[in-house]
C-alpha cells in the first residue's frame, strides 16, 4: 500500500531530475567554450586545469585629473596689472593655485573654485614676471599639475586718478552714499568691470548697489537707509584696470567708515513744521518758513551735504542789486548745489510755523538752528514734501530721491 507521502515523494522526483540534467547541460556548454584544448573551466578564486590557483585580476591604476592654465597664456607679454588667473581642472573643489614672482614671493589672492579663477589681492606688479603652478591635489584617485608663465605690461603713462570723497574713521548720517570720483571720463562699455572692482561689505549685511551719476562719479547705497551703527568698508581695486582709450586705473583704495544714530528729518508744507526723529522716536518738532511763491523750495529727498556754523550768503553777482542779497547765515546746513540751506533765520521768526518768506531755504529759528546744527552730522537725510517745485536728480546728494527701482537702473552691472 502507498502511502499519501510517498506518493507525494515519487512525484518530485521527475522535477529533480529535470533540473539536475539542466545543470550538467550548462556544465558542458561553459566547458566547451573554454578554448580549444578543452581546458577545464577556470572561476576566479578557484583551481584550473593544471590544478593551480588562477591569478587574481590586477588592481586598476590611478587616473590623473586635467589641470591646465587657460590665462594668462604661456609666455604672454604685456598682461594687465589686474589680471585673473584663470584655469580648468576635471576636480576644481580638490585643485590649488599658485602664483609667485620671479624672486619666489607668493601672491596672495581669493580662489573661486566655481568659476575656476584666481584674483590677486592687489594688482601685479608692473613689468613683472610671475609663474602660476595649478595641482590637483589627491584625493581618491585624482592628482596633477601644470605651470604657466606671464609678464606684465611695463606701467603705462596714462593713468587715471581715483578718488573717495569720505575718508577713513568718519562717521556719517545714515543718508550718507558712497561716493567716488574719477580724474577722467570712463566709457560706457568699462564701467561694468569697474564697478565688479569696487566692493562694499557693511555690518550688519544690506543690500545695496552702485549708481553712475555721471561719467566721473558713480555712488553707492543701500535698499532702505543705512541702519544706524553699520560698519562700512570699500575696496577699490582698480589699480591696472583698463579705463579706455589706452587709460588704466592708478592705485588701489580702501575706506573704512561708519554710520551714527539715525536721525532722520520731515519738513511738511501744509503744517509749516520739521518733525525730527532719531532711532524711530521723535526727539522734536520745529517751525519753518519754506521758500515763497517766487523762490519756492525744492520737495524731495535731500541729505545733509555740508555745515558751517557762521557763513554768509551773497547774491548780488547772481540776481542783482534789486533780487541779490549778502546776507551772514547762522547754523546753515547745505542740502542742494542751487543754495538751499537749512540755517537759523531770526529775521522769519514772527512767521515761522504759518507762512513762507525764505528763499528757498528751511529757515528755522536760533534757538532751534543752534540746536538742530550740533545733534545733525553729513549724510543725515531731511524730506521737504507739498511745495510747488520738485527737487532736480543731481542737485545735492539726491540718491534717495529716486525709488529702489529707479536707481538700480543706474548700475552698469
Amino acid at each position: 500500500m502507498v502511502t499519501l507521502r510517498q506518493a507525494r515523494l515519487a512525484g518530485r522526483r521527475p522535477w529533480r531530475m529535470a533540473a539536475a540534467a539542466l545543470v550538467a547541460a550548462s556544465v558542458l556548454v561553459t566547458a566547451g567554450c573554454s578554448g580549444d584544448k578543452g581546458d577545464s573551466p577556470s572561476w576566479q578564486g578557484g583551481a584550473g586545469g593544471d590544478g593551480k590557483t588562477a591569478s587574481e585580476s590586477p588592481s586598476p591604476q590611478p587616473t590623473l585629473s586635467t589641470v591646465a592654465v587657460t590665462s594668462p597664456a604661456a609666455d604672454a607679454k604685456d598682461v594687465v596689472a589686474s589680471t585673473e588667473i584663470k584655469y580648468d581642472s576635471e576636480d576644481a573643489e580638490n585643485t590649488s593655485v599658485e602664483v609667485k614672482d620671479a624672486d619666489g614671493a607668493e601672491v596672495t589672492g581669493v580662489l573661486d573654485k566655481d568659476e575656476k579663477v584666481f584674483r590677486p589681492a592687489k594688482a601685479l606688479g608692473w613689468g613683472k614676471t610671475y609663474t602660476v603652478t595649478v595641482t590637483g591635489t589627491p584625493s581618491g584617485d585624482k592628482g596633477g599639475s601644470a605651470s604657466s608663465t606671464f609678464t606684465v605690461m611695463k606701467k603705462p603713462s596714462k593713468l587715471v586718478r581715483v578718488t573717495s570723497f569720505l575718508g577713513d574713521g568718519q562717521t556719517v548720517g545714515v543718508g550718507m552714499p558712497l561716493i567716488v570720483r574719477f580724474g577722467r571720463s570712463v566709457p560706457a562699455k568699462y564701467r561694468g568691470e569697474v564697478q565688479r572692482r569696487m566692493v562694499v561689505t557693511a555690518s550688519p549685511v544690506q543690500e545695496g548697489i552702485w549708481h553712475w551719476v555721471s561719467p566721473t562719479e558713480v555712488h553707492y547705497r543701500p535698499k532702505t537707509y543705512w541702519q544706524a551703527h553699520t560698519k562700512i568698508l570699500y575696496k577699490v581695486q582698480l589699480a591696472g584696470v583698463p579705463m579706455g582709450d589706452g587709460w588704466y586705473g592708478r592705485t588701489d583704495m580702501t575706506v573704512d567708515i561708519k554710520t551714527g544714530r539715525a536721525l532722520v528729518m520731515t519738513v511738511s508744507n501744509k503744517t509749516k513744521k520739521m518733525t525730527v526723529k532719531q532711532d524711530g522716536k521723535v526727539i522734536k518738532t520745529i517751525p519753518v518758513s519754506l521758500g515763497k511763491k517766487s523762490t519756492p523750495s525744492s520737495s524731495g529727498t535731500m541729505v545733509v551735504i555740508e555745515k558751517k556754523a557762521h557763513t554768509v550768503f551773497d547774491t548780488l553777482a547772481e540776481l542783482g542789486p534789486e533780487e541779490g542779497y549778502r546776507t551772514k547765515i547762522d547754523y546753515a546746513q547745505r542740502i542742494t548745489w542751487s543754495g538751499q540751506f537749512i540755517h537759523a533765520a531770526p529775521w522769519s521768526e514772527g512767521v515761522q510755523g504759518r507762512a513762507n518768506v525764505s528763499h528757498g531755504c528751511v529757515n528755522v529759528s536760533m534757538a532751534n538752528g543752534k540746536w538742530l546744527f550740533g545733534r545733525t552730522m553729513l549724510g543725515d537725510p531731511i524730506t521737504v514734501s507739498g511745495t510747488g517745485d520738485k527737487l532736480k536728480n543731481g542737485n545735492g546728494w539726491t540718491d534717495w530721491n529716486m525709488s529702489w527701482d529707479e536707481y538700480k537702473k543706474g548700475s552698469a552691472i
